[in-house]
């Protein structure tokens, strides 16, 4: 991971972005997306300037000789009411090829840093079950599971449940 960096995201990052989300509406479940989003979506969440508001890339400059996105993550409003402004919601995703090579830790660890610096109190984290990986990453972000809600989603043929996750920064 030695050439791998994380960085805030730009334009010419989004058309990867989308290509790693699509693949997770496509056929996974950690999203409850069921077509993806226009390209537009992305602009506009790297457009935003609200406070906490961040979209995180892992690059590696060793492919290609250019900056290859291996993976995202982002914080955005929990709820549209100005008492949870001090509250984010956050969401990490990787590339397929990207996996088991300490990105997720990476991205959030830089991204947990920005969201203290912007003071934010308190972050949340929503995992479709099963995902074991996703559930590890958390706690090891010091996350703590506060709940389960049973059968919310449904996307390929099932019942999903969610795992929510928390935690509250310093400050």
């Amino acid at each position: 991971m030695s050439d791998v960096r994380v960085r805030a995201a730009v334009e010419a990052d989004l058309p990867a972005v989308k290509a790693i989300y699509d693949v997770q509406v496509a056929g996974r479940i950690a999203t409850f997306d069921l077509e993806p989003p226009p390209l537009s979506y992305w602009s506009a969440r790297l457009a935003s300037e609200a406070r906490g508001d961040h979209l995180l890339v892992a690059v590696d400059g060793t492919l290609s000789g250019s900056d290859d996105v291996l993976g995202y993550a982002y914080s955005s409003s929990y709820r549209p009411r100005p008492a949870y402004d001090r509250t984010r919601e956050v969401s990490v995703y990787l590339a397929d090829g990207a996996r088991g090579r300490g990105l997720g830790r990476a991205l959030y660890d830089d991204l947990l840093a920005r969201l203290a610096d912007d003071d934010v109190h308190t972050v949340l984290a929503v995992v479709a079950l099963p995902n074991p990986a996703s559930e590890a990453l958390h706690r090891a972000c010091g996350f703590e599971r506060v709940g389960v809600l049973p059968e919310v989603g449904h996307k390929l043929g099932r019942r999903i449940d969610t795992a929510l996750y928390a935690r509250v920064l310093a400050g």
